[in-house]
C-alpha cells in the first residue's frame, strides 16, 4: 500500500494495539503522558472535576452498569448531568471514576483501541483481552495518578463464550479483579455496595436489576455529597446501560425516569429505602 499523504512507517504492519501505536508515533496524544504544571500539588488536582458513582450488577442473560450524573470539583458542582457510563464495543461497556476529564480520554482510547484490534486481526477480543487492555491503560495514567490525577474504571460486558455477564474492578496501578453479582466504585461506592448487598438476588429480572442499580444510587447519594440523586426537578437521572447476548444498549432516560419516580416515591414513605429479610434459623 503506498499512499503519499501518510509517513511509510504508517503504512507498516505492526501491532494490533493502537495506544502503543500512539506511544511509538504520537505519544503526545496520549492522556497519560500529559502533566501538571510545575508547582501543581494535591490542591491542583482538586480543581479537576470528578467523577463518581458507577455500579453495577448481573441477572440471568446479562448485566446492567449505571452512573450517578455529577461531577464535583472540590466541594463546588462542576456538572450536573455529566454522562459516566460508554459502550466499549457491541458487548461490553465502561464506566468512568475519578478525574473526568481524563477519564473519558481514557475510555475513548479504550474503544479505539478495541476497534483498532478488530480490524487489525479479523477478530473480537475476548472478554478477558478487553480487561486486560483497558488493566494496560490504567497502568500507564499511573504517573498521573501520582500526581492526584486518578482514574478507576469499571469494566464489564456479556461474556459470548460462557453466556454470562462479567464484572472487572481496578486499581490504580492497572491490578484488575473480577467482581461477583455486583460492583461498585466512586467516593459514594461504600454506601451503594452497602445497599446492594441487602438487596441483590441470583433470578432478578432485567428490570428488577435496574431498579436495583438505581436504589443503591440513591442511597450513595443520600450519605456521599459527591454523588447526585435523581434531579426531580431538572429531570436529570441515572445513566444506564444494559449488556444481553443481543449487545449492548442504553436504557432509555424516560423508562430510567418512571423507576427513579417510583424509587422516590417509596423513599417518601420509608427514606431508608426497601428492607431485605432477615433469614432465620431454618434459612440459614
Amino acid at each position: 500500500m503506498d499512499d503519499p499523504r501518510l509517513p511509510a512507517a504508517f503504512l507498516r504492519p505492526g501491532t494490533s494495539s493502537f495506544s502503543d501505536f500512539l506511544a511509538e508515533h504520537k505519544p503526545d496524544l496520549l492522556p497519560a503522558r500529559k502533566s501538571l504544571p510545575a508547582g501543581a500539588n494535591q490542591a491542583g488536582a482538586d480543581l479537576a472535576p470528578h467523577g463518581t458513582t458507577i455500579v453495577a450488577a448481573t441477572f440471568p442473560g446479562g448485566l446492567v452498569m449505571a452512573g450517578d450524573r455529577r461531577a464535583t470539583m472540590g466541594n463546588v458542582i462542576a456538572q450536573r448531568d455529566i454522562e459516566k457510563v460508554f459502550p466499549a464495543d457491541e458487548y461490553s461497556v465502561v464506566g468512568i471514576a475519578g478525574t473526568a476529564g481524563l477519564a473519558v480520554e481514557m475510555v475513548r482510547l479504550f474503544q479505539v483501541e478495541l476497534e483498532h484490534y478488530e480490524k487489525i486481526e479479523g477478530s473480537v477480543l475476548s472478554l478477558d483481552g478487553k480487561a486486560n487492555r483497558l488493566s494496560a491503560l490504567i497502568r500507564a495514567n499511573l504517573g498521573m495518578a501520582m500526581q492526584g490525577l486518578a482514574v478507576v474504571p469499571m469494566f464489564a460486558g456479556f461474556d459470548l463464550d460462557r453466556g454470562i455477564g462479567r464484572i472487572f474492578g481496578y486499581d490504580v496501578t492497572g491490578g484488575r479483579h473480577e467482581e461477583r453479582h455486583f460492583f461498585t466504585v466512586g467516593s459514594g461506592s461504600m454506601f451503594a455496595r452497602g445497599a446492594m448487598k441487602k438487596l441483590f438476588r441470583d433470578d432478578l429480572s432485567e428490570q428488577e436489576c435496574v431498579t436495583l442499580a438505581i436504589q443503591a444510587l440513591y442511597d450513595a447519594a443520600d450519605d456521599d455529597s459527591a454523588t447526585g440523586g435523581p434531579d426531580v426537578t431538572r429531570r436529570i437521572f441515572p445513566v444506564v446501560h444494559v449488556v444481553t447476548a443481543d449487545g449492548g444498549r442504553v436504557v432509555p432516560e424516560q423508562a430510567v425516569a418512571e423507576i427513579a419516580d417510583r424509587v422516590i416515591g417509596g423513599r417518601m414513605r420509608r427514606p431508608d429505602g426497601p428492607v431485605a429479610p432477615l433469614t432465620t434459623g431454618e434459612d440459614a
